[in-house]
């Protein structure tokens, strides 16, 4: 028995998130009702379901934005605020207040908050890892704008640049494709495989099924509770699709993935 119970706390350590059980309620109704998800480390996946399933506020609520009813988060296997440096996160864009008067190169350095110390002074290797995380998103000359300047596609590229100045080795991100164009999608799809090929591990609330297979290694289906988690090939089905969609899945989407 001690055995088998030192292997699975060892098991619980190598998953960068860990969920069990968690409740969340909006007045009497349950936005996310008793939810497990274990998230692989080194891997992408997708977490989908249709409007309303709670998939943004399961993120919200494993990073404490959001209040949980119950449950336990755990980051490599410890509490998940004694993780919380390792993590970064990535809001929907349409939640941001994008009329805040301030710099692009400010909004990036946001992401290195907890290196600059007490005093918050940013020296040479914080403006460094802050311009070399805009041009990995191909923003690097578009430091001095105002973020209120830029287009919606070009936002999102400015959030990425932030979480990725912040060095973390576990990304959540609320809906990043939302709303923008094709080339800031392929762009931050290719930085978010550049992350997966470095061993850090992303996870990503996504509405486009057409696009699972190829941008992402496992999904978890959750429609106010789990569906159904795992590798994409054996968990991203029509029957589990079905299973949280309903009647609310569009014949063209399940044609899609036929």
């Amino acid at each position: 028995m001690q055995v088998a119970t030192e292997q699975g706390q060892a098991r619980d350590a190598e998953s960068p998130l860990d969920i069990r059980g968690l409740t969340v309620t909006y007045g009497e109704k349950p936005a996310v009702f008793s939810v497990d998800a274990r998230f692989a480390p080194g891997v992408m996946t997708a977490i989908v379901g249709p409007n309303g399933a709670g998939k943004s506020t399961l993120l919200k609520a494993a990073l404490g934005i959001v209040r949980p009813v119950s449950g336990q988060v755990k980051a490599w296997g410890r509490p998940i605020a004694a993780g919380r440096a390792r993590i970064s996160y990535v809001p929907q864009r349409a939640s941001v207040d994008w009329d805040f008067p301030t710099r692009v190169i400010d909004v990036v350095l946001m992401g290195q908050y907890r290196q600059l110390g007490l005093l918050r002074r940013v020296r040479t290797r914080h403006m460094e890892a802050a311009f070399d995380s805009l041009r990995r998103v191909g923003m690097d000359g578009f430091a001095e704008r105002q973020i209120g300047q830029l287009s919606g596609g070009q936002q999102q590229r400015v959030f990425l640049a932030r979480a990725l100045a912040q060095g973390a080795d576990l990304y959540l991100l609320d809906e990043p494709f939302a709303g923008v164009d094709a080339a800031t999608e392929k762009a931050i799809i290719d930085v978010l495989k550049d992350l997966r090929s470095k061993g850090k591990t992303v996870v990503a609330v996504h509405h486009d099924l057409g696009t699972v297979p190829e941008y992402f290694d496992r999904v978890l289906l959750i429609n106010t509770t789990r569906i159904a988690e795992g590798p994409v090939a054996g968990t991203f089905t029509q029957d589990n699709l079905q299973k949280a969609y309903g009647g609310r899945l569009a014949t063209a989407q399940m044609s899609a993935l036929a």
